[in-house]
């Protein structure tokens, strides 16, 4: 490999590459199935998935990358941070009945279907209830935790959209690959936070419409001309700031 230059004779190679992925990907016969439940990764090979309704929330730390992380001593105690935070949220959402698809670093997203029998109440409930445990939790076990140490509190924000979405298997065969949620509501779902202030909920309009009733007195509209649109209908899809939280256990 020349690092000094685009080496013509690697261009040359990787043109036949990428023309021999995309002759197998043509050839292939339809790779995207709708489904019940959200596959395993061994359910599916590269290149394929499954389409599913669910509720996709997606976590974001507040100002994560104002937190100091130069030195070795400061990059130890976040990773311990980051750790302890990250570990207790994943178990949240596994125990709501969500999968966890990734974590960014300073993030988290998780997919909650509404096919799962041993879990009751519809996906959107879940994941709203989510959230507000992860907030709870955050602030009355994690928070108390690092005010004895030198650095900030946690802050976190959360969105949560409901919508088709295929979960499918992409990545290199035998190398690398990476079940990932494709789709509208995954993107918007991780969109809606921009600019949204500490430890708010936001949710999409879809969501709104499938949580119980009563709990949609706690639905603030926050943005009307989000940039998105119903399809069939041309309407503005709007986004809810979610004002209730756990007040204590019960």
């Amino acid at each position: 490999m020349n690092y000094d230059k685009l080496d013509a004779e690697y261009w040359k190679a990787q043109i036949e590459r990428i023309s021999e992925i995309r002759g197998k990907i043509a050839s292939r016969k339809q790779v995207v199935f709708d489904g019940l439940v959200v596959p395993e990764e061994a359910d599916l090979t590269i290149g394929t998935g499954r389409r599913l309704s669910l509720a996709i929330m997606f976590i974001d730390l507040c100002r994560s990358s104002s937190r100091p992380a130069e030195v070795l001593g400061e990059q130890d105690l976040l990773v311990r941070i980051y750790d302890l935070y990250f570990t207790e949220m994943i178990r949240i959402a596994e125990e709501y009945g969500g999968t966890v698809e990734k974590n960014t670093g300073d993030g988290l997203m998780a997919y909650y279907e509404d096919e799962e029998v041993e879990v009751p109440d519809n996906c959107c409930k879940r994941a709203l209830t989510c959230a507000m445990t992860m907030m709870y939790t955050t602030a009355n076990a994690i928070n108390p935790i690092l005010q004895a140490t030198p650095t900030d509190i946690i802050h976190f924000r959360v969105g949560i959209d409901y919508g088709h979405t295929t979960i499918a298997q992409l990545g290199a065969a035998k190398r690398f690959g990476n079940r990932v949620a494709v789709g509208n509501t995954p993107n918007v779902a991780s969109k809606m936070l921009d600019g949204v202030g500490d430890d708010q909920i936001i949710l999409g309009e879809n969501v709104v419409n499938r949580i119980p009733v009563g709990w949609r007195q706690w639905c603030e509209l926050y943005k009307s001309d989000t940039g998105y649109t119903y399809t069939y209908s041309g309407k503005p899809y709007r986004f809810f700031r979610y004002n209730s939280r756990w007040s204590r256990p019960l």
